[in-house]
């Protein structure tokens, strides 16, 4: 749950005050998958030392977010003549006390790399910040996200040789182990490892799930990524003589040593790295990638090859091809709006669209209309024979497909369950060959629904992604899938993602039940709707200024209950999600048919109360809800649809908001729009941060 980045010039002068920009640049990118600390690594001045020159690396590390960061380092700056600086560090264990800089100092090579943290293993503190280091000396640095599961066993082992350890993260044995594997090696006379052997024999005794950036004092202008199970992928630019402009080559040439400038990435998202090119490798699990003298060499791990006759093995390379990013700059910038949550909100009637394009097939006079999905087809048919569908997921991505359940089972006839992804694997829960599961994740990298897929395909299912993350592990490892084409989120709290996944879900049951004939109208009914929601939901996005006047209203409630059923008990959870992730107020969502077990008790005067209520088979019964409610004086909002104001609300004794009435089965689309921008709203009016809520992350890649 963390962001690592890393810069790395090859034959072009770069300044230490570019590269520091662009490292920190590159944690903003990256921060929200963590901002609780940030640290980086740069080389020092060049130094002599028994006529060998070596660079050494300096660590600066700080809690807060990434300014945070950017303010120690810049404010610990005193300008001397000659365009020297000194860096004042106030960090022990190898990171250098005070240090003469010259941020106009020019490295025609040098490797930086960069840290934004999400704590799992201590609280945010600089000691616990990365990268983490083996010692003094910093002779190897490593920046990590992911958990360690078996570093107490590791940490034992390494106290009982020697070692002290500062930090209380899983990270900190790794570096210690490098060095440890590194001392060995050297002790038992093997004075030619190489880094890459070094990792290689790190790797074989971690254990979970990690992505890693190494860097050495002993391999200068090198660096080392790898990764199992956390996102990682590498950016190659490669510039002209000017040193200014990206230029064209062949995938071939790119890993060979040519000798041309070029600049190289390592990130966990393309986010951080669009900005500077848009030809990548996602790195696959086990590959280790060494960068080193302007050359790419792109290693697989094995771990059955440890020592060799007393030596490190040398490791067989692998052959990889580049592939250019789709996406613009421009999707990753907040534009004319003051937030992210805010700008994805509002983009989506055009992320609708996106994942719409391609799919929907109005036909002409005489030809039906239909979806095309193109991942699923050449498993169409097995699905279609599934014992049962099974849903599963986290949080958000849970949600939505909750909403698209009922339409799932009305049209395919298949049995469906959900399945929240932790917990299916807590209880072991039974999975069928005969099953077909379906992974819903925003980033494809959800840790738990990572697990729950292994499980499945161990049990032999037939397992499909449904993922916003081209590339992704989900979309590598599922049988078939479909990407929601959502464009970049950036904001924690999802929204433009989940209303696209919710439309492919139901694109998903109208393609399974396309061999029904006795449905034929409810299908074209439903792909009329899906081609008119951009406009309905451009139409709902009004009710803008209305839902800030509400937020002012409950600005200083403490509690928010949001009652719903059918299609829309998924949306009383999302909408509620919203509300307490963002802007820190307790919220709720019930189902409304339970709302006499227990929920009741809690409804006076002052609790307000949400209950949607628009057009549906439901309708009736959730009139009966608020006159129950009403009944006990409770104070209550009612979401209907336009027009029945006075059927849900007689005599004006509750608030009302009126959204446009669509498919029953796309309702759960317009309807959280409204609670989407209750959230903000209250969120900002209370003063948070609703771009980074407390103690969130975008991306949850640790159980």
């Amino acid at each position: 749950m963390c962001g690592i980045f890393a810069y790395l010039n090859y034959c072009v002068n770069r300044e230490r005050r570019y590269i520091l920009e662009v490292l920190f640049n590159g944690l903003r990118r990256l921060e929200y998958r963590g901002y609780d600390s940030a640290g980086i690594s740069i080389d020092s001045c060049v130094s002599r030392d028994a006529n060998i020159l070596f660079s050494t690396p300096l660590v600066f590390r700080q809690e807060g977010n990434i300014e945070s960061l950017v303010k120690s380092v810049y404010e610990g700056l005193l300008q001397e003549e000659g365009g020297s600086w000194t860096i004042v560090c106030f960090l022990k264990h190898g990171e250098v006390a005070e240090t003469d800089l010259n941020l106009e100092e020019s490295f025609s090579i040098h490797a930086g790399i960069a840290h934004t943290r999400w704590a799992t293993h201590g609280e945010p503190s600089p000691r616990n910040s990365h990268p983490q280091t083996s010692g003094l000396g910093n002779e190897f640095l490593v920046v990590h996200n992911g958990v360690i599961t078996n570093y107490e066993v590791l940490k034992e082992t390494l106290v009982r040789h020697g070692f002290t350890f500062e930090s209380e993260t899983d990270t900190e044995v790794i570096p210690k182990l490098a060095k440890f594997v590194f001392d060995k090696a050297n002790e038992e006379g093997d004075q030619t490892v190489t880094f890459s052997q070094v990792v290689l024999e790190v790797m074989r005794h971690l254990e979970g799930a990690y992505a890693l950036i190494f860097k050495s004092r002993h391999y200068p202008n090198e660096l080392i990524a790898c990764k199992r199970g956390s996102p990682l992928l590498l950016g190659v630019k490669e510039l002209t003589e000017d040193f200014s402009v990206e230029a064209s080559f062949h995938d071939a040439k790119f890993l060979s040593k040519d000798g041309k400038p070029k600049e190289l990435f390592l990130s966990s998202d393309a986010n951080a790295v669009v900005e500077h090119t848009k030809q990548v490798l996602v790195i696959e699990d086990g590959e280790v990638v060494h960068l080193k003298d302007g050359c790419v060499s792109i290693l697989k791990f094995d771990n059955s090859k440890g020592k060799h006759d007393g030596a490190l093995s040398r490791p067989s390379s692998v052959q990889r091809a580049l592939s250019i990013l789709e996406m613009e700059v421009e999707q990753i910038n907040k534009g004319s709006y003051e937030h992210y949550m805010q700008k994805e909100i509002h983009e989506q009637p055009e992320s609708l669209t996106t994942t719409m394009r391609g799919r929907l097939i109005r036909g002409g006079s005489s030809k039906s209309k239909t979806v095309l999905l193109g991942g699923l087809k050449a498993h169409l048919k097995t699905i279609r024979r599934s014992r049962r569908i099974v849903f599963i997921g986290c949080g958000t991505s849970y949600n939505a497909a909750l909403a698209a359940r009922p339409i799932l089972e009305e049209l395919s006839g298949i049995p469906v369950t959900m399945e929240v992804a932790s917990d299916l694997l807590d209880r072991q829960g039974p999975i069928y060959r005969e099953d077909t599961a379906v992974f819903v994740s925003q980033s494809g990298e959800t840790a738990d629904t990572l697990l729950a897929l292994e499980y499945a395909l161990e049990n032999d299912a037939l397992c499909v992604g449904i993922t916003n993350t081209v590339g992704s592990a989900i979309a590598r490892n599922t049988h078939c899938g479909v990407h929601i084409n959502a464009g970049c989120e950036i904001g924690v709290a999802s929204t433009k993602a989940y209303t696209s996944q919710i439309v492919v879900m139901a694109m998903l049951a109208l393609v399974i039940g396309d061999d029904t004939s006795s449905s034929v109208g409810r299908r074209e009914s439903i792909i009329d709707g899906l081609f008119d929601l951009p406009n309905k939901v451009r139409e709902v996005l009004r009710l803008d200024q209305e839902m800030k006047d509400l937020a002012k209203l409950l600005i200083a409630e403490q509690s928010l209950l949001v009652f719903g059923r059918g299609y829309n008990y998924a949306t009383a959870l999302e909408g509620a999600l919203k509300v307490k992730e963002v802007s820190l107020m307790h919220s709720e969502g019930i189902l409304a048919g339970e709302m006499k077990h227990g929920p009741l008790a809690l409804v006076d005067e002052n609790l307000p109360i949400v209950v949607i209520a628009t057009r549906d088979a439901c309708f009736s019964k959730q009139q009966s809800v608020i006159q129950q409610l009403h009944a006990r004086k409770g104070r209550l909002i009612v979401m209907c649809s336009k027009g029945d104001s006075a059927a849900v609300c007689s005599g004006g004794s509750c608030r009302v908001i009126e959204v446009p009435q669509v498919e029953d089965c796309l309702q759960p689309v317009i309807n959280v729009i409204p609670l989407q921008l209750l959230a903000y709203h209250l969120t900002v009016l209370r003063g948070y941060n609703v771009d980074q809520p407390r103690n969130l992350a975008k991306s949850v890649t640790t159980q």
